[in-house]
């Protein structure tokens, strides 16, 4: 795992870019040694994160400063406003995306998808990873938590649910609509430069380079090859395996709709099983409950995160529940489709991401006990349902 992430490293890999269908290529023919069968799929995604966040967050400070000068033009600058709040909730939360659509044109990303396990069973299980990586930014300073975390560890031991961070770029349109709607310009003017802040921060985060992504997510990365081997090693009768690693997952899940669209039909959900493995190199491991920038979704089918624990507590390796992520992963995809889901992740003392979205994010800094955790989790859940009779309407 050292080895792979180390070289996968080296490689710029921005969603859409040569770098990451390098990374891609270099996966399936990895999986492809180890003994699997492998394929690439070429899908199509909208750019969007800094590009399109930035965007809207002008539109929103163009509101506030329209709304501030005219007043017979305010009501139109707050409805304008509520319209750009609506395009943020949108966008973040994997709707429609209307604005993405109407911002940018398709690119392609590339998919990873491997096969293991036993091709005639009825019963699958699907590990997801993302190879593409992130840019960085100003934004992502992990001070002011590291600050908490250590000042005040009682709070941020109570809290476990990730702040709320999206919300700030939600409620500054929604004060500029707020504003012109009841004529505050106090309202407004806040809006308006909550707006101007959230622009300057997105701007920053579009001209910054990309991190080398080593435990967000080449930790991810490493433990499907793992897998991969000694599912081989050691056949696995009875559950067939998918080892997917997916791009464009930064800007916001790209390379996962265009997986869904492809093979969501042929996946039973009475007998297919996600575990989505994102960020697995801090120094503890945590069983994530649900995702939502906006509002909070626990993921579907809590017995399965049940079991998970289940499995983990037996192997007696350290297992971290009631976690919840105000961020978005791949997982929120096949979750909302109705399959079993659940996401493995990990944290710091101050339940912060190492390295988030930092040039530090590098191999030296990889915890790669929580990465060997994460793989021993996941081979025992991969077994255990291969042969318990637990299964949903299966048995």
């Amino acid at each position: 795992m050292r080895e792979l992430i180390e070289t996968l490293a080296t490689l710029e890999r921005r969603a859409g870019s040569p770098g990451e269908e390098q990374a891609a290529r270099w996966i399936a023919r990895r999986l492809q040694l180890a003994g699997c069968e492998a394929q690439i799929d070429e899908e199509q995604f909208r750019d969007g994160y800094a590009h399109v966040i930035g965007s809207l967050a002008k539109a929103g400070a163009l509101a506030g400063a329209t709304a501030l000068a005219s007043r017979r033009a305010r009501k139109l600058a707050g409805m304008a406003a509520a319209a750009v709040t609506a395009a943020i909730a949108d966008d973040i939360s994997n709707g429609p995306r209307l604005a993405r659509r109407l911002l940018t044109e398709p690119r392609p990303t590339w998919n990873v998808v491997g096969r293991c396990g036993d091709p005639s069973a009825t019963r699958t299980l699907v590990v997801m990873a993302h190879h593409d990586a992130a840019p960085t930014g100003l934004i992502f300073d992990e001070r002011v938590q590291a600050w908490l975390g250590e000042h005040l560890p009682g709070i941020i031991e109570r809290i476990d649910t990730s702040l709320p961070l999206w919300w700030a770029m939600l409620s500054a349109p929604a004060l500029v609509a707020l504003g012109a709607a009841r004529s505050r310009r106090g309202l407004i003017a806040a809006g308006c430069a909550g707006s101007l802040v959230g622009s300057a921060a997105f701007e920053d985060v579009s001209r910054r380079p990309v991190a080398p992504g080593a435990n967000d997510n080449l930790t991810a990365v490493a433990v499907l090859v793992a897998l991969a081997e000694r599912l081989i090693a050691e056949p696995l009768p009875g559950l067939a395996v998918l080892l997917v690693s997916c791009g464009a997952e930064e800007v916001l899940q790209g390379g996962i709709h265009g997986f869904a669209q492809r093979h969501f039909s042929r996946l039973d959900r009475e007998r297919t099983w996600f575990i989505n493995l994102d960020t697995v190199g801090s120094p503890r491991l945590i069983l994530l409950e649900g995702e939502g920038p906006v509002i909070m979704e626990d993921y579907f089918d809590r017995g399965f995160r049940d079991l998970v624990a289940r499995v983990a507590d037996r192997a007696e390796i350290p297992l971290r529940r009631g976690m919840r992520s105000r961020n978005s992963t791949d997982a929120v995809i096949p979750s909302r489709a109705g399959y079993p889901t659940t996401t493995l992740t990990s944290m710091d003392r101050y339940k912060a991401l190492s390295n988030y979205h930092k040039m530090s994010d590098t191999p030296e800094m990889v915890d790669y006990t929580t990465v060997a955790q994460a793989l021993a989790v996941t081979e025992a859940v991969a077994r255990e349902l291969a042969t318990n009779p637990w299964l949903r309407r299966d048995s």
